[in-house]
């Protein structure tokens, strides 16, 4: 179970990062903010993606 959602975290962080690269493209975003456009995204998915990991670990 552990190791199929490491595979599905991976997934969907990558995807997340290259959909944040996209907007940051499409609106010119400069350099300086895009590295905490990226932290403040991959936080956010983090804990959104453990959390998922605590539920279905618990119920």
């Amino acid at each position: 179970m552990f190791l199929i959602f490491i595979v599905f975290a991976t997934f969907i962080l990558y995807n997340i990062n290259r959909l944040t690269n996209t907007l940051c493209i499409e609106k010119e975003i400069p350099e300086e903010r895009q590295v905490q456009v990226f932290r403040t995204i991959n936080v956010l998915i983090t804990i959104l993606l453990v959390s998922s990991y605590v539920e279905v670990l618990f119920t």
